[in-house]
């Protein structure tokens, strides 16, 4: 059989086998939540959509804390698309969870209860389907910050709104053709640092704690931030060699699903990193793979990362941080964004990464990324982010209602 038919033949077999278990977790869904208690018609004001497979759900996860935080002001549901994702989110998310397989089911919920806003944490094309409805504000608050070229697309004027962390962004979103950012963005700042996910507890220990968090190697040339088979094998050597040192090593939830050269790095270093932990138990070095990102900013003491949105969330906290320069020369770099205002690793020097720690933690160093934090989040006293966030979203919907009222649109989608 010629190679051609063979993928062929091996692709049906897979989506055959998707197809069957999303049937099953959708069933298993569906018999779980009959469990539950009923929610009455006309509850929900804020809903979050994600189409998304659990590959994705990562960009979700990080808003369970804050969404939490609304639900307790304004009742959130979080409208999901594939009935895997649905389970998991369902029995993770402490939050009410709607299975909405089709545009009809995501009518049923929106004519069922008065939905003023509509909060998108990605791009995917499906987000264009709930997008037709006039009544609700929709608004896209992304999954980080960042200087990817993600986060200044030409997608975000299908948004009524776009939550932002703060001027930076705004300057960023400046550079689209006809697009008024003054009045179509909202600086929140970064909700999660107020509101960090559960970590496994570190044990404590005097040696320092290095977070390695590289992204993954993205789905195209101009997206290929990821550091982990450039940079990584040198990197860890270098880290994992000094005795005052214990290594937490985050990869993207994503790495190695579009190059094989990543996917084999990635099983390299965790190699690397488990049997370093085998031979030194006292050093305490973590693979962590199993838990949300956020509560490694509080326990670790600096960071080396991509370009990426967690170099944005670990700027935040004021700590030694070390960026590296991407080995595809086609990734594209803003020279006006964090990468143009620290220096870059490159991967001939990830050796040198111990050097380059010492030169982020002296005090002028320290204040570079002082001024960054402001230009990029504003004001970052504690609890700051996260009321930024929920008076934003409390005030669209406030402004929806009142459209709603004056319109008399308020029985049903539009």
């Amino acid at each position: 059989m010629p190679m051609g038919a063979v993928r062929a033949v091996v692709s049906l077999a897979r989506l055959a086998v998707g197809r069957a278990r999303g049937a099953v977790a959708r069933r298993a869904f569906e018999r779980e939540q009959a469990l539950r208690p009923a929610v009455l018609a006309g509850t929900f004001r804020v809903a979050v959509h994600f189409p998304d497979a659990p590959v994705n759900l990562y960009q979700l996860r990080q808003w369970y804390s804050p969404l939490q935080a609304l639900h307790a002001r304004l009742p959130v549901v979080l409208l999901v698309r594939q009935g895997t994702t649905a389970r998991t989110v369902a029995a993770e998310s402490g939050l009410p969870v709607r299975l909405a397989r089709s545009v009809a089911q995501v009518e049923e919920l929106l004519t069922d209860h008065p939905v003023r806003v509509v909060l998108y944490v990605n791009q995917n094309v499906r987000n264009f389907s709930v997008l037709r409805y006039r009544d609700p504000a929709h608004v896209f608050v992304s999954h980080g910050e960042s200087d990817k070229d993600y986060m200044a697309s030409n997608q975000a004027k299908a948004y009524d709104r776009v939550l932002v962390a703060g001027d930076a962004a705004r300057v960023r979103l400046a550079a689209l053709a006809e697009y008024d950012v003054a009045a179509r963005t909202v600086p929140i700042g970064r909700p999660q640092v107020d509101a960090p996910p559960p970590g496994p507890g570190l044990a404590p220990t005097t040696r320092r704690t290095v977070l390695y968090a590289p992204t993954w190697e993205g789905d195209r040339p101009s997206m290929a931030y990821g550091s982990l088979a450039s940079h990584g094998p040198a990197l860890l050597d270098a880290l994992l060699a000094d005795p005052t040192v214990r290594v937490v090593v985050r990869p993207h939830p994503r790495s190695g699903t579009s190059d094989p050269a990543t996917r084999t790095a990635l099983r390299q270093l965790r190699r690397r990193v488990r049997s370093a932990a085998r031979r030194d138990p006292g050093a305490g070095h973590l693979w962590d793979t199993r838990t949300s990102f956020g509560w490694h900013l509080a326990a670790c003491d600096a960071c080396v990362t991509d370009i990426s949105a967690v170099a944005y969330d670990w700027l935040a906290t004021g700590k030694p941080l070390v960026l590296t320069r991407p080995a595809a020369p086609e990734a594209i770099v803003d020279p006006a964004g964090l990468p143009g205002a620290l220096p870059l690793l490159a991967a001939a020097d990830a050796h040198l990464v111990l050097g380059r720690l010492a030169d982020a933690a002296a005090p002028q160093a320290a204040a570079v990324r002082a001024r960054l934090v402001a230009h990029h989040y504003g004001d970052m006293a504690p609890g700051a982010s996260l009321t930024r966030f929920l008076d934003a979203v409390t005030a669209l919907v406030a402004q929806r209602d009142e459209r709603a009222a004056a319109l008399g649109s308020g029985d049903g989608p539009a």
